[in-house]
């Protein structure tokens, strides 16, 4: 797809994409993508299930499939755009669609802590909710970030978990995405022990309390 540029010349594209994208899809007084950041975390806060609890018979197959065709085809028109290399995997887990980026420089695509991926995984939503008038629950990956994410995350919800019930005193982590706070609630819940999350976003975070 051509030259691969530095981080700073790959994003900035990207960020006025994003400016003009949200400008043509969310409309003021319905801001698509904060709903989908609030239904993931009532999905992560509501009981802490496991998602294979999700009853995979009332998923239809078929719409997720469709839903990652559209949301790879944004994605490569993205990757176009900023000049990148990458592959692109579809699968679907459970009751979602997964689109996965995989190339040697995909940083630029990541940032600092994810907050670029994360951007852009609201942005792949609102293009499947354009095309299909539904609102997505897919998840993006770029370079494997998630996956090790998860893996990172699940130790620090075990570790913490123990820490708790070692000291019998309740443990508040530091503010974290939906789909992080989802992981460390899993965990803590095969632990044996309760989590809650507190505060408003971009601040929420997971309290894990020892058994009452």
């Amino acid at each position: 797809m051509g030259t691969v540029v530095g981080p700073g010349d790959a994003v900035a594209p990207i960020a006025r994409l994003e400016e003009q994208e949200l400008n043509d899809v969310v409309d003021s007084a319905d801001v698509v993508d904060d709903e989908l950041v609030e239904e993931d975390d009532e999905l992560a806060d509501e009981d802490a299930a496991d998602e294979d609890d999700i009853d995979d018979d009332d998923v239809d197959l078929s719409t997720l499939e469709e839903e990652g065709e559209i949301a790879a085809d944004y994605i490569e028109g993205l990757l176009d755009i900023a000049d990148l290399d990458g592959d692109i995997d579809m699968d679907v887990e459970g009751d979602r669609a997964v689109v996965s980026v995989v190339g040697a420089t995909l940083d630029e695509l990541v940032g600092d802590d994810g907050e670029v991926l994360e951007a852009l995984q609201e942005l792949t939503r609102l293009a499947v909710h354009r095309k299909t008038g539904v609102r997505a629950r897919l998840m993006l990956d770029v370079g494997g970030f998630r996956a090790r994410r998860r893996a990172e995350l699940a130790e620090l919800g075990r570790s913490v978990a123990a820490e708790v019930e070692r000291t019998g005193e309740p443990k508040k982590l530091r503010a974290m995405s939906p789909f992080e706070r989802k992981i460390i609630h899993d965990a803590v819940a095969l632990a044996g022990l309760r989590s809650e999350s507190e505060g408003e976003e971009p601040n929420r975070r997971v309290v894990v309390f020892p058994v009452s």
